[in-house]
C-alpha cells in the first residue's frame, strides 16, 4: 500500500522524473514540429520552382507565339505590293510600252521609238497605251512576285532569330531561290494580263485596218477569249514563266544581297539609311537590274512576239500557218533572221525601266509596309 506521505526525499525524486517526462515530450513535439515546418518548406520550394518552371515555359510560348503573330501575313504584302506597283507603273509605264514596240518592231534607238509613238498616237493612246493592263498586271503578278518574296524572306529571318543567329544570315542561293519561286507563281498567275499588255501597247504601231482597238484591259481579255479562245490567255506563257523567274531571281535575290553588302560597307550611313534609305536602294537595284536585264531579256523578246502574234484563219481558203510554233521555234527564226543581237532588242529601255521601276515599287512597299504593320518589306 503505497506511503500518502512520502517523505522529503521521495518528493524530490518525483519531482526529477516529472520534468524529465515533461522534457521528453517537449523535445518530441518540437522534433515534429520541425520536422513539420522542414516539410512544408520542401514543399513550398518545389512548388515554387515548379511555378517558375511553368512561368518560364509560358514566356517561351509566348515569345514564340508572338514570333509568328509578327510575322506578316501573306494577303496583307500582296496587297502592299500591288499598290505599291501600281505606283510605279504610273512613272514608268512610257518606257514598258517603248521596249514592246521596240522588241516586237524596228526601230533605229529607244529616243526614235518614243518620238515616234508620241507622234502617230500621242500621249494617252500611245506613252500610255495599256495602262489599265499594267494596272492589272500589278495584282496578278507584282503582288506575288514582291508579296510572296517578303513573306518567304521574313519567315526565313525569324527561323533565323529563333535559332540564335543574326536574321539576315541567309545565303545567296536562298535568295535567289526565293526570287524564282515568287517569279514563277506570279508569272504563272499573271500571263493574261502580260498578253493584254503587250497587245495594248503594241496596237499602236499596226496599220490602222489591223488594229485591233482594244477599250480597255477587261474588253481586251473578254475579246480574246470570243475571238481566240480562252486558253489564247496563256499564249506565251513558257517564255513568260521562264522570264520572270529569271528576272525576280536576279532583281529580288540581288537586291537583296547588294543592300547587305553596301550596308557593311558604311558609305550609306548607319543600317544603310543615309537620305532616308533612298541611295542605298537606287545602288542595290541598279546592280541588280542591270543583272536582271542581261538574264531575262532574251525570253523577253520571245514573249513579246508570241503574244503579239495575230491568229490566222485555220480553216477555209485563206488557210495560214501562225508566223511561229512555240518558244523554241520562235527564237530560231528571229535568230535566223535578224542576228543574235535581236534577243537584247529593247534592252535600253527595259534597263532604264526597271531601275526606277524597281526603286519605286520597293521604297512604296517598304514605306508603306511601316506605315501599316511598323515593320520593314525587306
Amino acid at each position: 500500500m503505497p506511503n500518502p506521505n512520502p517523505s522529503p526525499m521521495n518528493k524530490e525524486l518525483l519531482l526529477v522524473a516529472t520534468m524529465h517526462s515533461n522534457s521528453g515530450s517537449d523535445s518530441s513535439h518540437a522534433s515534429s514540429s520541425s520536422s513539420s515546418s522542414t516539410s512544408s518548406s520542401l514543399f513550398m520550394n518545389t512548388t515554387t520552382k515548379s511555378s517558375h518552371s511553368n512561368s518560364n515555359n509560358g514566356l517561351v510560348r509566348n515569345s514564340q507565339s508572338s514570333n509568328d503573330k509578327d510575322v506578316i501575313s501573306l494577303p496583307t504584302r500582296m496587297v502592299l505590293s500591288a499598290v505599291s506597283g501600281m505606283g510605279a507603273a504610273i512613272v514608268c509605264h512610257p518606257l514598258d510600252v517603248i521596249r514592246v514596240q521596240m522588241q516586237t518592231s524596228h526601230f533605229p534607238s529607244t529616243w526614235n521609238a518614243a518620238t515616234t509613238i508620241y507622234r502617230t498616237a500621242g500621249f494617252q493612246n500611245g506613252l500610255y497605251a495599256g495602262i489599265s493592263a499594267a494596272f492589272l498586271r500589278q495584282w496578278l503578278y507584282g503582288s506575288c512576285r514582291m508579296g510572296i518574296y517578303s513573306y518567304l524572306l521574313e519567315k526565313e529571318q525569324t527561323k533565323n532569330l529563333q535559332r540564335g543567329v543574326s536574321k539576315n544570315d541567309i545565303t545567296f542561293a536562298t535568295k535567289l531561290g526565293m526570287g524564282c519561286i515568287s517569279g514563277g507563281i506570279g508569272s504563272l498567275v499573271g500571263t493574261p494580263s502580260e498578253v493584254a499588255l503587250v497587245r495594248m501597247s503594241a496596237d499602236s504601231k499596226l496599220p490602222l485596218v489591223d488594229r485591233r482597238n482594244y477599250t480597255g484591259v477587261f474588253n481586251c481579255l473578254s475579246r480574246i477569249a470570243k475571238e481566240e479562245g480562252v486558253r489564247m490567255w496563256w499564249r506565251g506563257a513558257t517564255p513568260t514563266v521562264a522570264r520572270a523567274t529569271l528576272l525576280s531571281s536576279a532583281s529580288l535575290g540581288v537586291t537583296s544581297q547588294a543592300k547587305a553588302e553596301l550596308i557593311q560597307s558604311g558609305y550609306f550611313g548607319k543600317d544603310g539609311q543615309w537620305a532616308g534609305g533612298i541611295p542605298l536602294l537606287f545602288c542595290a537595284t541598279l546592280v541588280s537590274s542591270f543583272c536582271a536585264n542581261v538574264v531575262a531579256n532574251p525570253f523577253d523578246v520571245i514573249k513579246s512576239r508570241l503574244q503579239n502574234m495575230a491568229v490566222p484563219p485555220t480553216t477555209g481558203q485563206n488557210h495560214q500557218r501562225p508566223m511561229y510554233n512555240g518558244m523554241l521555234d520562235c527564237f530560231a527564226k528571229s535568230i535566223k533572221a535578224e542576228g543574235l543581237s535581236v534577243l537584247w532588242a529593247g534592252f535600253v529601255p527595259a534597263f532604264i525601266k526597271l531601275a526606277p521601276y524597281s526603286v519605286i515599287s520597293l521604297t512604296l512597299v517598304d514605306k508603306l509596309t511601316k506605315a501599316v504593320t511598323g515593320k520593314d518589306a525587306f
